[in-house]
């Protein structure tokens, strides 16, 4: 808000921003849920485990609850490109799970390798999972956000920093958060490991002038109290998790906020 430039964007929503942010947030201190504000943790578990999932319909997230991506799916530019109703195209999961290889019709496991390797090779650098394939962003319903995501082994700890492109301050920052902290827990469990640190590198991070109001009004509150997180011990597999196995615990928080997605 004091050191941001103001840049206009494809929204049409003029937006004040910054370039170049890390953020890190120790899983010891508490589950870095937002206090300021209610996180609809939800949402949170919905979204990731259709990430998890790889599916490409909005409507198997939609049986979860959710509907945060109903208006991405429905936005005219890519009504016209859907296949079936509820097409959200190749995102983020479809990345995650089945990357096409232009060498071999077998997709490719990307979040089934980094497994793997956290697991048999942990001292390895490349424990990476790209969203960002530039051949098929034209087939996205919304090109990732959150684009890159990438694991560290030390101690027996577990730690991912993730890099985000474009990054809404108010309304997506604190949900992408507590999406990839949650990650952490859930790949930890699976791996035998602890979750050390979710380190945020914030590319474009901006705040749309339609919610100036309402980032006044949450820095005027102060935080309280992280909660823990409790995921189901009996789950050892990634794709074993469904939404009751996962919840949030001694969460304490301020009144939510309402503001309006920029589409």
């Amino acid at each position: 808000m004091e050191n941001g430039l103001d840049k206009e964007n494809r929204t049409g929503i003029k937006a004040r921003a910054v370039f170049g942010l890390p953020m890190r947030f120790k899983m010891a201190d508490g589950f870095p849920a937002v206090t300021t504000k209610k996180l609809f943790f939800k949402s949170v578990k919905a979204e990731l485990l259709w990430f998890i999932l790889g599916s490409d319909d909005v409507k198997d997230l939609q049986e979860m609850g959710c509907h945060i991506w109903d208006a991405n799916v429905e936005a005219p530019s890519w009504k016209k490109k859907a296949r079936f109703e509820g097409d959200a195209g190749r995102v983020y999961g479809v990345q995650w799970r089945r990357w096409q290889s232009p060498y071999t019709d077998k997709p490719v496991d990307q979040l089934k390798i980094a497994i793997d390797k956290i697991k048999k090779d942990p001292s390895d650098r490349r424990i990476i999972v790209s969203a960002w394939n530039p051949a098929e962003l034209e087939m996205m319903a919304l090109p990732p956000c959150h684009m890159l995501f990438h694991f560290f082994v030390a101690k027996n700890r577990l730690s991912l920093l993730m890099y985000q492109r474009s990054c809404d301050m108010f309304l997506g920052v604190p949900f992408n958060i507590a999406s990839y902290s949650l990650l952490l827990h859930m790949i930890s469990q699976v791996t035998g490991l602890e979750p050390d640190e979710f380190v945020h590198i914030l590319g474009d991070a901006h705040i749309y002038h339609d919610h100036f109001n309402q980032v006044k009004e949450q820095l005027e509150r102060k935080p309280l109290a992280l909660p823990k997180i409790w995921l189901n011990p009996e789950i050892k597999d990634i794709d074993s998790f469904k939404m009751e196995d996962i919840k949030l615990i001694g969460y304490k928080h301020h009144p939510a906020i309402r503001a309006k997605m920029a589409v």
